[in-house]
């Protein structure tokens, strides 16, 4: 049988071929090989293990059908922790930690004592709300979210990693409304890319649309949350978005006609594009 260093070289001629960025095969080897508790630099030319090996070949079989990696392993891991994933949530990105690390520094320089009250809109897996509540002990987090499916998942993810977190089923903020709760912090990466908008295959396929697309411009869901601030947030309070790298001007203007004294910063992904939109209401 062939070792683990000719199998993962096989796998990455494949997925050239397939036109497949081969980083994912290798980062396919190392998380089955890690799941057996082997090292893979350790056993890189011993034997493949027959049972890593039959994994690893139908996870590639995937991977060149343009299914994303999370979804072969089921599971995505997010700020340091491991999240379950499946085709009723969004796939937890790299750019989405960096919203919660200024979110996080935001706490610590604008709210320096005291329980808080915090809210993910559109939780989908819950890494940000769980995230929040694992990082942030203080916080008093709900994460809503309109599929039934998905909260399901957030809810599997509190659980598997001991966060205290309030999930409520229903549309953008309304189940908050309901319960008259008022926000000190407001979290959401709503669906934001344009309708005719070109996208990934491995997205597009096999992501859930309504967890992707936010109407012509992309923005819909952005002018529903804005609209129903004024009875989810407090008067000294914070919103944070992830938003789309073009949409800076257009939703800047949809901010601020509607609150002219709140202050608006955007900030720049490490790939320095605009990508995180922050709202400070009277802080």
């Amino acid at each position: 049988m062939a070792t683990y260093r000719q199998i993962l070289r096989q796998a990455i001629e494949r997925c050239d071929l397939a036109g497949i960025n081969e980083m994912l095969a290798r980062r396919l080897m190392l998380e089955l090989t890690e799941q057996y508790h082997y090292n893979l630099y350790m056993v890189d030319d011993e034997e493949i293990d027959a049972r890593i090996l039959e994994d690893f070949t139908s996870g590639i079989e995937r991977l060149c059908n343009h299914e994303p990696l999370a979804h072969i392993l089921g599971y995505e891991w997010f700020y340091g922790r491991k999240f379950f994933v499946s085709k009723d949530v969004l796939v937890p990105r790299e750019e989405t930690e960096e919203l919660i690390g200024h979110i996080l520094a935001d706490i610590d320089d604008l709210f320096v004592q005291g329980e808080l009250v915090c809210a993910d809109i559109g939780t989908g897996s819950g890494a940000l709300a769980i995230t929040l509540k694992a990082e942030e002990g203080r916080c008093n987090v709900y994460a809503s979210d309109i599929s039934e499916d998905a909260l399901a998942i957030a809810q599997k993810n509190a659980q598997q990693l001991s966060a205290d977190v309030c999930f409520l089923l229903g549309d953008m903020a309304q189940p908050l409304i309901d319960r008259h709760v008022k926000l000190d912090i407001c979290i959401s990466n709503p669906p934001y890319i344009k309708m005719e908008e070109t996208v990934e295959k491995s997205v597009v396929d096999f992501e859930p649309h309504v967890a992707l697309f936010g109407g012509i411009d992309g923005l819909d869901l952005y002018r529903k949350l804005l609209d129903q601030v004024p009875s989810i947030m407090k008067e000294r309070s914070m919103m944070a978005f992830e938003m789309g790298f073009d949409q800076k001007q257009k939703l800047h203007h949809e901010i601020v006609s509607r609150f002219p004294k709140a202050r608006v910063e955007f900030k720049k992904d490490i790939n320095g594009k605009d990508r995180m939109c922050f709202v400070y209401f009277n802080c």
